[in-house]
């Protein structure tokens, strides 16, 4: 029976009976966009019908039109889908055994990080007011090292100004049309963090008359969509000469400045809300050895002096 069953159908299946509700809302979105294009790419073939061969054809096909880490990403949840159908019996063989992995090249990367310097031009061009909502909001990403969801989710009864701390523990769910409030992406990101007291000025005359519990950079009945505070990031740096970043550049540049700094990577990936340390140091691990080899140039300068 499950042999003749599409291969789309048993995916979209196993998402149910695995995933929902296992997985956040974002990462169930990835599952749902692979079996729309398990339809797309293999229509009629059935579980009974994947040998290898056309496995990989389904592999190359989207392949195609997408890089290869994105292919890779598709492989993995569509091979976990199928192994689970071999370890129940339903296929006799792995097809997805030695799959061979394919994809578009690269293309060309925006900056993920301003130096110091490039930074600072970029916030004095900033405009913070009740008037601009996403400039406000690119201030505190800048600042804090939030995601963009997070920020979208902020509200002034987070800030605590005597303390100078910002609560995390919500995101906004800017990806629906309805918005409305989300779970942030893991426990870890649940956090304090601490602000500059320039900062703090600026964020509590934002507060000033608005509700404790109502996000502050989202205006009611009206979408933040993420490539419209792109676009302006992207003017405000083509107007001063500096790299276009993305939003979420402006969380890379917090954290790679903080490293240059001589921030230890357990406290940078405490203040941006890790999981675990390897996180930050696959992620910043370019920073981390050029600091290791200024490390080892210090250390020399030292034994040199006994």
């Amino acid at each position: 029976m499950y042999r003749n069953q599409l291969l789309s159908r048993f995916f979209a299946e196993w998402v149910d009976t695995y995933k929902k509700g296992a997985v956040t809302q974002v990462t169930l979105c990835k599952y749902r966009m692979t079996q729309r294009q398990l339809e797309l790419l293999a229509p009629e073939t059935t579980l009974a019908d994947l040998t290898r061969l056309e496995y990989q054809r389904i592999l190359n096909q989207y392949a195609a039109d997408h890089e290869r880490q994105t292919v890779m990403d598709f492989h993995h949840q569509v091979r976990a889908a199928v192994l689970d159908a071999v370890e129940d019996g339903v296929i006799r063989h792995d097809p997805t055994r030695k799959a061979v992995i394919k994809g578009k090249d690269k293309a060309e990367r925006k900056p993920k990080f301003l130096n110091q310097h490039e930074l600072a031009n970029l916030l004095a061009a900033l405009t913070v007011d009740a008037e601009h909502p996403t400039d406000s909001m690119l201030m505190l990403i800048a600042k804090t090292g939030l995601r963009f969801a997070e920020a979208l989710g902020v509200t002034p009864g987070d800030f605590d100004f005597h303390h100078q701390t910002l609560r995390v523990s919500k995101t906004w769910n800017y990806k629906s049309p309805n918005g409305g409030f989300a779970p942030t992406k893991n426990a870890s990101s649940n956090r304090l963090v601490r602000l500059d007291w320039m900062l703090c000025m600026q964020m509590k005359q934002l507060c000033e008359g608005q509700s404790q519990e109502k996000p502050l950079f989202v205006k009611e009945g009206e979408r933040v969509f993420n490539a419209t505070v792109n676009d302006r990031l992207a003017s405000l740096c083509r107007k001063n000469e500096i790299p276009v970043i993305s939003v979420h550049g402006l969380r890379h540049t917090h954290a790679s400045l903080l490293l240059y700094a001589g921030v230890s990577v357990a406290s940078v990936a405490k203040r941006l809300g890790h999981s675990n340390m390897t996180t930050t140091q696959t992620t910043y691990l370019h920073i981390i050895k050029e600091l290791e080899s200024q490390d080892n140039d210090k250390v020399m300068q030292f034994l040199s002096t006994l």
